[in-house]
């Protein structure tokens, strides 16, 4: 049998498989390269943090332990502080008159004891208010590495399936590729090469060949993101770049220990646990996959991490993984107030069909959920109208804000755990610290764990200690903010002291004087467009620098009617107030518009209805236009946007009036922090324990009322009344 001829363009076959493999291999590489780079990037950011550090250590630093370290003689010589000495050699020391070669010696020695003691306390933050050159190379890197991952991954996939049977069949076809050569080629050799050509150009057009030049051409299309598009990635997707970082440089963040205290035994199972997170739509941090792989675990739990920490994907991706376990049914009980945000929460995160179960449709909505699962979101208030056969059951009850049903006695308490009982698992949530409230704490851990709540009752005088701690780990789990979410930009509060104008000032004082405390706490915005206020003024120059700084701003009060003085006086640069009144469904368009608005624009919220349950990361500035008497409210408000995802510093203004309410407010607040924080470590719960009781505000008000009526005794013509009456 004649055999027919190899075509001629079997060499370029050969070339182009070749190239093909190449290129794939480079791919397959450029994950391990970027990784590289990732953590070379990160050494060099925090080695800038740490000589910074270093230079602000004096010289003298050295012989705190009284080593008998000449730094006097060190000081002569130039070397002013520990980065001095830490650049200096071994050699250069010990060429100064004075200094011995044991002497250079224990100086490098303590030099690097300092330079290590100094590392261990750096952490990474990047924030795109410090774009230095070693924070944009390494949000340039990670950008690079997060773009090109799967298709690297694909690069090497198809690598290793294929490249020895194509190197094989390369090898076949060689003799091709030269005339002189194919002639001396024996029969069964240019067989094999008709086969090899055959596979060869089979597989270029279809099937691994295709798919090869698309991965190639992915991969190059993406490899090199501009450095304004990789900030704008940042901005847009932070925690996606956090865990490329923690992936890449485990531990780098500073939060090593994803456990935050679980005991060892607990922990080791709990890690174990695994998670399918198919149909969740969004990338968990280390410390959330830990509290979901805590939630399925322990199957009956109270998840009490602080504001700001995603409870909420937490829930959802528990609900994702057990439905790619088999389950059907789940259902969320939350506030009204946030029944859209819980909604519009898991349909962004995760593939899950959503029921709302509230309102006149609630019947309908709760029948179709029978039918075909998915989640069920209702209210408090609607629990008591949820009629449920005795033998339904669904995978997973979540209650959201669960301290609303610390009451046994209360009917809503007594409407959830009859829901309770239809669910296999249920998930608590409250950003609430329960540490102090122990009554609280046991009343919802009953629910869940009857047994671990009889044993903690029996203890609970000791509800700070180890032991208590580690009696209700297996069904209480909090976490705080500084513990896990350390990448965080920083928080910067200021207290922003307004002096009154004439005018304002007498109709301040008239309210004191009049016991009217709530007119008094209005200082500086109670006095109408007509009259200057000291507060407004600032409030409108910060505004503008945080315009002129490209930011967003939160304005946030307890009275309506300082909310309408802040959307007089800005206009459209305002979006709708959002306050009680407006319905949960609107208050969440209205942060969604505000979330697409343009820099400079406000948003001016009541404490009490926007300081719960929305997300707003894209602001950066938190305006309070008086200090509140329940400082957990501002402590929520701010956590709006100081949050997991922020990418900005965030900006704290306090808007206060010296000598009024104000004043007095705040410094009894520190005088009950200071009280608490000499006994009890930091905590939303010390914050609450600072609210000033019905007591303290008389004897606060008595004592200004004196204060205003000795300053007019000596000084008649400024009391309210003389002005009056000119």
């Amino acid at each position: 049998m004649a055999i027919p001829k190899v075509p001629e363009d079997a060499k370029w076959l050969i070339r182009d498989h070749e190239k093909i493999l190449q290129s794939l291999q480079e791919g397959k590489n450029q994950l391990e390269a970027y990784e590289n780079a990732a953590s070379a990037a990160a050494d060099a950011m925090i080695a800038k943090e740490v000589l910074s550090i270093l230079k602000e250590i004096p010289v003298e630093e050295l012989n705190r332990d009284k080593r008998g370290i000449r730094v006097k003689t060190l000081r002569d010589h130039g070397y002013q502080n520990i980065a001095d000495v830490h650049f200096a050699s071994w050699a250069e020391l010990e060429a100064i008159n004075g200094i011995s070669d044991t002497g250079a010696s224990e100086i490098k020695k303590f030099t690097q004891e300092l330079t290590e003691q100094a590392r261990q306390g750096v952490k990474i933050r990047l924030s795109t208010d410090n774009k230095s050159d070693e924070a944009t190379r390494l949000v340039l890197v990670l950008s690079q590495w997060i773009r090109c991952h799967e298709t690297a991954e694909n690069c090497a996939r198809l690598f290793d399936s294929q490249e020895r049977s194509v190197r094989c069949a390369i090898r076949d076809l060689a003799p091709s590729k030269n005339i002189l050569r194919w002639l001396i080629t024996s029969k069964d050799n240019k067989l094999k090469a008709q086969g090899a050509y055959q596979y060869l150009a089979g597989i270029m057009t279809q099937g691994y060949g295709s798919e090869a030049k698309e991965t190639i051409e992915k991969l190059q299309a993406i490899q090199n993101p501009s450095v304004e598009d990789a900030w704008a990635d940042f901005e847009k997707n932070a925690i996606v770049f956090y865990n490329a970082l923690e992936s890449i440089c485990p531990g780098i963040l500073g939060a090593e220990d994803g456990a935050c205290g679980l005991p060892e035994g607990l922990a080791d199972g709990v890690q174990t646990e695994p998670i399918y997170t198919d149909g969740l739509l969004c990338q968990l941090r280390h410390y959330q996959r830990w509290g979901v792989q805590y939630i399925l675990h322990q199957k009956k739990v109270l998840l009490g991490d602080e504001m700001g920490l995603g409870k909420t994907i937490q829930a959802i991706a528990a609900m994702v993984s057990l439905k790619n376990t088999g389950a059907t049914h789940f259902m969320v009980v939350c506030p009204a107030g946030v029944l859209e945000n819980w909604c519009r929460e898991i349909g962004k995160h995760s593939v899950l069909a959503v029921r709302k179960v509230h309102g006149s449709g609630r019947q309908t909505e709760l029948e179709a959920w029978r039918q075909d699962g998915g989640v069920a979101v209702t209210t408090y208030e609607t629990t008591g109208a949820l009629q449920l056969e005795n033998d339904f059951r669904f995978s997973i009850l979540v209650v959201d804000e669960a301290h609303y049903i610390k009451n046994p006695e209360a009917l809503r308490t007594k409407n959830v755990k009859q829901i309770c009982s239809h669910a296999e698992r249920l998930l608590f949530m409250t950003g609430t610290a329960l540490e102090n409230r122990v009554d609280e704490m046991i009343s919802l851990i009953s629910i869940l764990q009857p047994e671990v709540a009889e044993a903690a009752r029996s203890m609970a005088s000791l509800s700070a200690a180890p032991q208590f701690q580690q009696e209700v780990a297996p069904v209480y789990y909090r976490r705080k903010r500084e513990d896990v979410l350390t990448e965080l930009p920083d928080l910067i509060e200021t207290q922003e002291w307004c002096t009154l104008y004439p005018q304002e000032e007498q109709v301040y004082e008239a309210a004191v004087l009049g016991h009217h405390f709530n007119q008094a706490r209005r200082v500086s915005w109670n006095v109408g467009s007509q009259v200057p206020s000291a507060k407004a003024a600032r409030m409108m120059e910060l505004i503008q620098q945080a315009a002129e700084d490209g930011r967003k701003v939160l304005v946030f009060s307890f009275f309506l009617d300082t909310l309408g003085s802040v959307v007089e006086l800005l206009g459209d640069r305002c979006m709708p107030v959002i306050d009680g009144s407006v319905p949960p469904q609107r208050r969440q368009e209205i942060v969604d518009e505000f979330e697409r608005a343009p820099a400079g624009t406000v948003l001016a919220a009541q404490i009490q209805a926007g300081g719960t349950g929305l997300n707003i990361q894209s602001a950066s500035v938190v305006i309070l236009c008086e200090p509140q008497l329940k400082p957990s409210i501002e402590n929520q408000a701010i956590s709006r946007a100081y949050r997991m995802g922020q990418t900005r510093k965030v900006l704290v203004y306090r808007l206060l009036c010296e000598n009024t309410v104000d004043e007095r407010i705040t410094a009894m607040l520190c005088e009950k922090q200071a009280a608490f924080d000499a006994f009890a470590d930091e905590s939303a719960a010390a914050s609450e324990s600072q609210e000033l009781d019905n007591k303290t505000l008389n004897r606060l008000m008595e004592e200004e009322i004196k204060r205003i009526e000795a300053k007019n005794q000596e000084n008649p013509q400024s009391a309210p009344n003389s002005q009056q009456s000119n």
